[in-house]
């Protein structure tokens, strides 16, 4: 791993002294130009069908080929987020989790930029090596960004803070959707997955004959698991719809909605002795797919919002509950936690499983004084994290994800996804 020395800041005439101290206290900022070079160049977006059609019959020269690219794309893409760092209020990139995100990048900015290229199988395996633990360093980026955000919230309007965490968040996914679809291809290269996902055709991360039905009968199977409180799930429409898509995106989007759906029919029906059921419904078209999940929970009425939309928002102006004590409080556990938040759902039911481990311990023992608990392992109250990032993998490939209320019955979520994947990667550069 390279030691990163730190650089003093160049000084910039509109900061006052104090300011400028506490810049050179951290990696280069300003007028850096290694930094301008490689934001100066375009992201190379890439489509499904892209990835899917070069990763098939995988041979060693095609994943040497892999491998550079992504060795030379990534800082290229971490580069634009740095400058849209740069680019916020000063009092808002000097917020202590803000600072922190840009830390995590310019480290690894450096790291990329300084990677030598990869010449042998041998060379690749050390580099998916090395992005596993870029990975990894990387866990606590959205609930860094999402406390540091909300913090200095009052200092952006609605719409640059919103457009800031959409680009940091969107590029995010398409830096880990690159280093995942090659590490995936290198291990199916090396045999590593010869055995796994029987029945499922795919191509390093990307499932070729997704189902979406078995998606949504899983997500529900895990989220009853929960308690046997929860309203049944009746799936109906096209449910023989496939295409290809990333498992991992959309079961994650689906089981937000599913949740959110449960517990709102949960809450709104407590006193009741049966809960309606909650509908999935599948439309496979021409050139999407759809999926609508209704239920009767009441609707968004008494939400701290004014259209169902801001629930997207990492705005306070738009989202009054993004400053909660509750909120704030939850995120800072999960930023400082070493796992992070990964918005998977293996970790939501790993996070889940562990709770109940702990819970149980509890019986015996105070866990008052338990590292895990200390370190955020332990349970914590929701984040609110769940409905952004939904609405980000929704649209990362061109699709969309819409909330109508019926205030005093329920709400209808419509989702909506490209079918034949010839839709570049919506990065903002």
């Amino acid at each position: 791993m390279f030691k990163i020395v730190p650089r003093p800041a160049a000084r910039c005439p509109s900061l006052s002294k104090k300011e400028s101290t506490a810049l050179s206290q951290h990696r280069p900022f300003y007028q850096n130009k290694q930094l301008e070079l490689y934001a100066a160049k375009e992201a190379n977006r890439l489509t499904l069908r892209q990835l899917v059609f070069f990763g098939r019959a995988m041979d060693e020269d095609r994943l040497i080929k892999s491998a550079n690219y992504v060795r030379t794309e990534l800082p290229v893409r971490i580069a634009h987020r740095l400058r849209d760092m740069q680019k916020l209020p000063f009092i808002v990139v000097m917020q202590e989790q803000v600072a922190k995100v840009y830390e995590l990048y310019w480290m690894a900015f450096e790291k990329f930029k300084r990677y030598p290229p990869i010449n042998s199988l041998q060379d690749n395996v050390a580099f998916c090596q090395f992005l596993s633990d870029i990975l990894r360093e990387h866990s606590t980026v959205i609930p860094s960004l999402s406390l540091g955000l909300s913090l200095a919230s009052p200092h952006l309007s609605p719409d640059d803070l919103d457009s800031f965490m959409r680009r940091m968040l969107v590029s995010r996914i398409s830096r880990r959707v690159l280093a995942e679809h090659h590490i995936s291809l290198s291990e199916i290269h090396s045999e590593k997955q010869a055995s796994s996902h029987l029945g499922e055709p795919h191509v390093g991360i990307i499932f070729t004959g997704l189902n979406v039905k078995q998606c949504i009968d899983k997500c529900g199977a895990l989220l009853r698991q929960r308690g046997d409180c929860w309203p049944e799930i009746f799936v109906d429409g096209h449910l023989g719809t496939h295409f290809a898509y990333i498992k991992e995106h959309l079961e994650y989007i689906i089981f937000e909605l599913l949740k959110n759906a449960m517990q709102a029919t949960t809450s709104f029906h407590r006193d009741a002795s049966s809960l309606p059921p909650i509908r999935a419904t599948i439309v496979a078209g021409a050139n999407d797919i759809g999926v609508r999940i209704s239920d009767q929970g009441g609707g968004l009425f008494e939400t701290l919002v004014k259209t169902p939309s801001d629930l997207f928002s990492f705005s306070h102006v738009r989202n009054a509950a993004r400053l909660q004590n509750s909120r704030i409080g939850a995120l800072r556990t999960v930023s400082s936690s070493p796992h992070g938040m990964q918005a998977t759902v293996d970790e939501q039911v790993g996070r889940w499983q562990k709770n109940l481990a702990i819970g149980k311990y509890s019986e015996a023992k105070d866990v008052g004084s338990d590292p895990e608990m200390k370190a955020g392992a332990g349970p914590h109250p929701r984040i609110g994290i769940g409905l952004p990032m939904s609405n980000i993998f929704a649209t990362y490939f061109g699709g969309s994800l819409e909330l109508v209320s019926l205030d005093g019955w329920g709400t209808d979520v419509y989702l909506r996804l490209p079918k034949l994947g010839t839709n570049l990667e919506g990065i903002e550069v």
